[in-house]
């Protein structure tokens, strides 16, 4: 058995890639290696073929821990203190006693933010749309997610498909095409239009499910150690991926929350705490600070650098875009939380793409960070602040999927806040058949508007 992304032998490849970004001299354990026969290329999908002899292994290890003494050291970003969005900030004015105001009971308060907090269409009707938006673009992306840009397209043009703007159906690809580019083997089975039958399993929907569970359980006094209590209690270790499987393997051996993201994880500016932060947005309308710290103490078990700025601007935009009706207001305000760095870089990058056409907007975020690996942080990103400037959720979704790196994850964040500005059109809801399957326990094929009311008690509870 040839397990992805925990192999010394397999990782060190990566981290390689990831110490020469931070400025990490590497050139004597680059020699170290290849004098042993060892590759520098950095599989793909998490694994070579073949395993490492046990003395190529040994070493892969010493050299990962080498570069780990050769880190520097990083801190968690100061999580500025932003506005409050609209209705909310009305909202807070009564619940402080600002002059002028009348200061609410706390159940009084509740019922103020369900009612007012998201404008004409309501907050409890934005936050189930931000669910089915982040389960329909997830679904959206999954039958092909591992699949290059040029593959989607071939797929996608040779069966009438492109540019993509509904579930993608199998119907119509030639053989030779489905050759050439296999379907992703997990979700051809769920995920193809002729078979959806309710939201299937995905990791992405896993982890949406779990900080709602988190905040039920542990509420605003939420710590890394109860994030990384939850992943042992409640994730299967198989269904965790890239620097979430290296967290959870140091977790288990007895790495403290605090150091799981710097031990050996050559994925930490990855964008798996990205997928993450989406609910602790909804929980928090308007209010894109305390979002923002939220996902801060869940993303920094896994996470640094670009991987936890992404964390906290999807955060940020989520709580945004539950009182905007403005995707792409929503994904600059969620800019605000974060420092100049190259995570904020790539957001705007991509949002500057608007008034070009697909074609060319894809070649330029292809050109600029093509070079990544299709799991980062950065170049997700990027793609993501494209799509968020489409005209509709069709069109918003299939950019994030034809944009060929994380299809699935980026399909959920762009449909999200879609889904909460603007809402989610029927035909992209009705085969969800308001239900999840999810590898949580008790939670498999809970109803999505269950997860809604649920969020909103979260938030109400909070307000």
């Amino acid at each position: 058995m040839r397990l992805t992304w925990v192999q010394p032998e397999d990782l060190l490849p990566h981290q390689l890639i990831q110490s020469r970004a931070e400025g990490v001299a590497i050139t004597d354990v680059e020699s170290r290696w290849t004098t042993a026969g060892g590759s520098l290329e950095a599989p793909v999908s998490g694994a070579t073929d073949l395993p490492a002899t046990p003395e190529l292994r040994t070493l892969a290890k010493q050299l990962m821990d080498e570069l780990d003494t050769r880190t520097p050291p990083w801190q968690p970003p100061t999580i500025p203190t932003t506005p409050l969005l609209g209705e909310a900030h009305g909202l807070e004015k009564q619940k402080t006693g600002e002059p002028g105001t009348e200061t609410p009971s706390s159940r009084e308060a509740v019922g103020l933010s369900r009612q007012s907090v998201g404008g004409a269409r309501g907050f409890e009707q934005r936050v189930l749309d931000a669910w089915l938006g982040r389960m329909a673009g997830n679904l959206l992306g999954k039958p092909v997610e591992k699949i290059s840009r040029v593959g989607i397209r071939e797929i996608l043009e040779s069966s009438g498909q492109w540019p993509l703007s509904e579930y993608i159906t199998a119907v119509g690809v030639p053989g030779e095409v489905v050759e050439r580019w296999p379907w992703n083997r997990r979700s051809q089975v769920n995920s193809l239009r002729e078979v959806i039958d309710g939201m299937p399993e995905d990791d992405d929907i896993n982890f949406a499910i779990l900080a709602l569970l988190m905040l039920e359980r542990f509420g605003r006094g939420l710590t890394t150690e109860d994030v990384a209590q939850s992943w042992l209690n409640d994730l299967p270790a198989g269904r965790v991926f890239t620097a979430e499987r290296v967290a959870y393997r140091n977790l288990l051996q007895g790495v403290e929350p605090e150091q799981a993201a710097t031990t050996g994880n050559p994925f930490r500016e990855w964008i798996g705490a990205q997928i993450r932060t989406d609910v602790y947005g909804w929980v928090n309308p308007g209010d894109r600070t305390a979002a923002a710290q939220l996902a801060l103490t869940d993303a920094r078990l896994s996470h640094t650098g670009a991987g936890v700025d992404g964390a906290l601007w999807v955060a940020a935009m989520s709580a945004a875009a539950m009182v905007l009706d403005d995707p792409v207001e929503a994904a600059l305000a969620g800019l605000e939380v974060i420092g100049d760095g190259e995570l904020k870089r790539a957001v705007r990058f991509g949002l500057d793409l608007a008034d070009l056409e697909l074609d060319e907007a894809l070649d330029r975020l292809h050109a600029e960070y093509g070079h990544l690996h299709w799991v980062h942080a950065v170049n997700n990103s990027a793609l993501a602040g494209y799509a968020l400037t489409a005209p509709d959720f069709a069109t918003a979704v299939g950019r994030a999927v034809m944009g060929g790196w994380d299809t699935d994850s980026v399909g959920a964040t762009v449909g999200a806040v879609f889904g909460a500005t603007r809402g989610v059109p029927a035909e992209w809801c009705a085969p969800l058949d308001n239900r999840v399957a999810t590898s949580l326990p008790g939670m498999n094929q809970i109803a999505i508007d269950e997860l809604a009311a649920r969020t909103v008690e979260v938030a109400g509870g909070a307000a």
